[in-house]
């Protein structure tokens, strides 16, 4: 059976140096065509954590839903979105930056507008590259750029994938979301072999796991199985931390910061650095 930490005495690994400088951000896709995962959960919470270690973090909202943008109390009505960004080269890309209540932690916001992307850009060149050319521009002031993409393996994924260094799938230990990661590899060998070739997989990261039932150890012992070292030996629990979080409007990291929950993704990201996928 696969064993799994308990986040807030674990201490594997080394909390990341500080940086003398900043910038040029790594790129990484947050990514899972099945929607329910903790996908835009981690997006939030992880790259808190990097911010609290003194990494400068954007965060890009590219899901219609604009749940990361609530998530974090992020004006995404009255403001210049990522949609816009996509739609008109002219703009600014660091006019659309948001500061958030977290330092080190700033977002790009998305609303439903974002949903018509798809059929807008259908027959722009390079469509598949837009959102790499947006990044490029804002990447310097950065170390870290995590892009929250929609539970769909659409354009505007294969845009994030096409922009991104690194991939992590956040995956729910419940049996079903198994078997969408082998046509989540497919897409991104595709990408690798077309459009980017850089493309590494970070690694997948195990969430809303519930150590009390089989099932979910039974889930978690197969992934270790089937993908060995690319599963992160960080674990995510299922807790009503969360959802608590969400409606206050912020990461668990400052919402309930002395929480397992909280410690969990502190040592997400220290794994993350350690792994050398974020400075």
């Amino acid at each position: 059976m696969a064993k799994v930490s308990k986040s807030a005495t674990d201490n594997r690994f080394a909390t990341p140096k500080p940086l003398t400088s900043h910038g040029p951000a790594r790129i990484i896709a947050m990514c899972n065509q099945k929607g329910g995962v903790g996908k835009t959960t981690t997006s939030i919470n992880m790259s808190a954590a990097l911010a609290e270690y003194g990494r400068k973090v954007l965060l890009v909202d590219y899901d219609p839903q604009g749940a990361l943008s609530a998530g974090l109390g992020v004006n995404a009505h009255d403001a210049i979105t990522i949609y816009d960004l996509m739609l008109d080269k002219n703009i600014d890309p660091k006019t659309a930056i948001q500061h958030t209540a977290t330092p080190n932690l700033d977002v790009i916001p998305a609303n439903i507008e974002l949903s018509a992307a798809e059929m807008k850009l259908v027959n722009e060149m390079a469509r598949e590259r837009i959102l790499a050319g947006i990044l490029k521009r804002v990447a310097d002031d950065y170390d870290v750029i995590v892009v929250d993409c929609q539970p769909s393996l659409g354009l505007l994924t294969v845009n994030a994938l096409t922009a991104a260094h690194g991939v992590i799938i956040p995956l729910a230990t419940e049996f079903f979301a198994l078997r969408g990661v082998a046509i989540l590899e497919d897409i991104v060998s595709k990408v690798q072999e077309g459009l980017n070739p850089a493309l590494q997989l970070d690694g997948i990261l195990a969430t809303m796991f519930d150590p009390r039932t089989l099932h979910s150890r039974e889930v978690l012992e197969r992934l270790h199985d089937a993908f060995g070292e690319k599963v992160f030996k960080s674990v995510i629990n299922r807790t009503v931390k969360f959802p608590d979080a969400t409606v206050a409007q912020a990461p668990i990291t400052s919402y309930a910061p002395d929480s397992e929950a909280a410690s969990a993704y502190r040592t997400v990201a220290r794994e993350l650095v350690s792994r050398g996928c974020a400075p």
